[in-house]
């Protein structure tokens, strides 16, 4: 009977078809497109962020066909009181440029034909003039890449065969805020047009005029601001991390999904006064670092995109973990904030010094620097050893909570810490060899690995729900989504169990996992863990199923086009690591990518079925730049190629799923 709930359950969750799909893919890729049709009404939210600004735009179409938009602006290094992990700046505006703008003497109405997102938010409409005469509008939103600004640009084109004036409104505004309410006093917020005047278009002409909405400090001077420079900055930026870690698959919406993400994954890193800090967003998480978010799920990322600032900012974020490194064995905070100036620890030992440990060591290693991993290596032994310190009489390591906070309940040990501490110890052995510690430090983390997996096995298998799975802790009876976490680490030992548990309908449903059974709540995190680690243990049809209808789902359905936080809690913000959590799903999944030196790496690629070809293409890590190409030569066969300036460095043909070892 499970078995046939299960296909049916996957049959609903991967069709295609979704009455909320709105988007479609662009030719070429790279950008989707809503295609607006007449009594469309809609609305949506997406955030973006450059190093001194962050902004969410809630947009849509009334219904009037009109476009409407909200600006919730977040400066980051001005800092308010209490300087405390929310004290940014933010204001919310509805300051619309548009709003004064005369068309032939009277007020625009528009019609919005198209939305489009490609690094940039782009809306195209039609302003109608009667008699056959109509004028295009093109608007254009995104974040200056290094001003404190939000950058906008309106363009019109006469679309008809009569003159059209255009009477454009001049304006500068500024707003002064409670001195006692920021740490450094006022700060000051502008909203400024730019090239607006009153101009007569001709026939096929175009004329664009700009705005800007920026926070300054009262210390710095007001820049004058390139529009079209800041633009054009944007969309090179955008181009460069999509053109690194290219995926190539028969998929498009998978493939589309992997490229955009590496925009939100990248974009959110901030120039604080000590240095880039990735953040998370959503309104609420800027200038500031956490255990979970950066150490453990972006960090090992960076390597791979070849973005040296996230590089930069990943190193940046273990040195300030550092910084709590002691003699007295008292857990480092879970999260620091307001720049570098405080920290967080409001839920205990969240398993923090495993996540961080977890992080470093997979970041060292695929960096392929060894200075870097040199000043890594101090963290790393700590954090080990402090989890070491942490086991309990089960053999497992304790903590008070885990990334969750406290909002489901984690026993006094849980499945998740305990999996990111034997993944650790792998990569700490593999990183002790390249560094010299000797053969005794490596084979003492690996013997400490072994005996934790099989502790792990012995406090927490256990049937839930009739599933052959782990009870995430002791005494818990019902299933949660966080057993996928044992894939992740390739303990595979009760993989069949845990599988079916994650996709049936106890905790699967069109949002992907629940985080606990019976409950209403999902978090994407849960749900991107689980495909990599589904893909890890070789369930590859079922995986890519449901990958599919995910990514469908989050790309082209009616919120896009990132992977989220959370639903309730905080709306399905685009916090930014979930995003990296996807490509993790190709890099680790997929090709089963795992560091095993400053220029090595072991590999377990599996090919769908239904696919005859994949690839991955400039791939940044372990200080190089090489691609990796599947080809299916039968049925169980296929050929692995790993090729670096183009040349040839493996060419092998294998069964689906075999571990393949490569020195680049």
């Amino acid at each position: 009977m499970r078995k046939l709930v299960l296909l049916v359950t996957v049959l609903l969750c991967t069709s295609v078809a979704d009455a909320q799909q709105y988007w479609k893919i662009d030719e070429g890729g790279n950008s989707i497109t809503w295609q607006v049709k007449k009594g469309d009404v809609h609305h949506d939210h997406i955030e973006m962020a450059g190093k001194r600004v962050a902004t969410v735009l809630r947009y849509g179409v009334d219904k009037n066909g009109a476009f409407e938009l909200n600006k919730s602006m977040v400066w980051p290094m001005l800092r308010t009181i209490p300087n405390n992990t929310h004290g940014s700046l933010m204001r919310r505006f509805d300051w619309n440029p548009l709003k004064d703008v005369f068309v032939n003497g009277r007020p625009m109405r528009e019609e919005v034909k198209e939305i489009t997102f490609n690094g940039t938010l782009e809306v195209i409409s039609n302003i109608v003039l009667g008699k056959g005469n109509s004028l295009r509008l093109k608007r254009v939103y995104c974040p200056s890449v290094d001003l404190p600004s939000l950058v906008e640009s309106y363009t019109f084109t006469n679309q008809g065969k009569a003159k059209a004036s255009i009477e454009l409104p001049s304006c500068t505004n500024v707003l002064t805020t409670d001195a006692a309410k920021g740490v450094d006093g006022r700060y000051r917020i502008e909203m400024v047009l730019h090239n607006s005047d009153a101009v007569v278009l001709n026939p096929g002409d175009s004329h664009t005029f700009f705005a800007t909405l920026s926070g300054w400090k009262s210390s710095e001077k007001t820049l004058k601001i390139d529009v079209g420079e800041e633009l054009e900055k944007r969309k090179s930026i955008v181009a460069g991390w999509i053109d690194n870690l290219v995926l190539e698959t028969p998929e498009p919406v998978i493939n589309e999904m992997f490229a955009l993400s590496k925009i939100r994954a990248c974009e959110s890193i901030y120039e604080t006064k000590s240095g880039p800090m990735h953040g998370p967003g959503g309104e609420s998480y800027y200038a500031a670092i956490w255990a979970n978010d950066q150490a453990e799920y972006i960090n090992p990322y960076f390597p791979f995109i070849g973005y040296q600032y996230g590089n930069a900012s990943a190193v940046n974020s273990f040195k300030h973990f550092a910084r709590y490194i002691n003699d007295e064995w008292k857990p480092i905070p879970s999260s620091i904030v307001a720049e570098g100036d405080s920290y967080w620890n409001g839920a205990g030992d969240r398993g923090d010094a495993a996540m961080i440990a977890y992080g470093a060591a997979r970041y060292a290693l695929a960096s392929g620097n060894r200075e870097e991993a040199k000043q890594l290596w101090p963290l790393i032994e700590w954090c080990l050893e402090f989890n070491r310190r942490k086991i309990n009489e089960g053999g497992v390591v304790a903590s008070d909570s885990d990334e969750l906070e406290g909002r489901f309940p984690a026993g006094k040990a849980n499945l998740c810490t305990s999996s990111l501490y034997y993944d650790a110890l792998l990569s700490a052995a593999y990183l002790a060899e390249e560094l010299g510690k000797g053969s005794a430090v490596s084979k003492k983390y690996r013997k400490q690995a072994a005996q934790l997996r099989q502790n792990m096995d012995s406090y927490f298998a256990a049937e839930v729900e009739g599933f052959d799975t782990y009870a995430y802790y002791k005494g818990n009876d019902v299933l949660r989504a966080w057993i996928c976490i044992p894939l992740t680490v390739g303990i595979n030992e009760r993989a069949k169990g845990t599988i079916d548990a994650l996709f049936s309908p106890r905790l699967w449903t069109d949002n992907g996992l629940l985080t606990a059974a019976g409950s209403k709540t999902f978090w994407d995190r849960s749900t991107l863990y689980a495909l990599r680690g589904v893909f890890m243990a070789g369930e590859v049809e079922k995986a890519v199923k449901f990958m599919k209808h995910y990514s469908s789902t989050r790309l082209l359905g009616a919120h896009v086009p990132y992977a989220v936080e959370a639903w309730p809690e905080g709306g399905q913000r685009h916090l930014s690591t979930e995003s990296a959590l996807y490509g993790r799903i190709i890099t680790e999944g997929m090709l089963g990518i795992r560091p095993t030196g400053l220029h090595s790496f072991s590999m377990t690629p599996r090919l769908p079925q239904e696919w005859d070809r994949m690839a991955l293409r400039h791939i940044k890590a372990f200080a190089s730049d090489f691609d990796i190409e599947l080809e299916r030569v039968k049925a169980q066969t296929i050929r692995v190629v790993v090729k670096k300036a183009g040349k040839v460095i493996l060419n092998k043909k294998v069964k689906d799923g075999t571990t393949l070892n490569c020195k680049i």
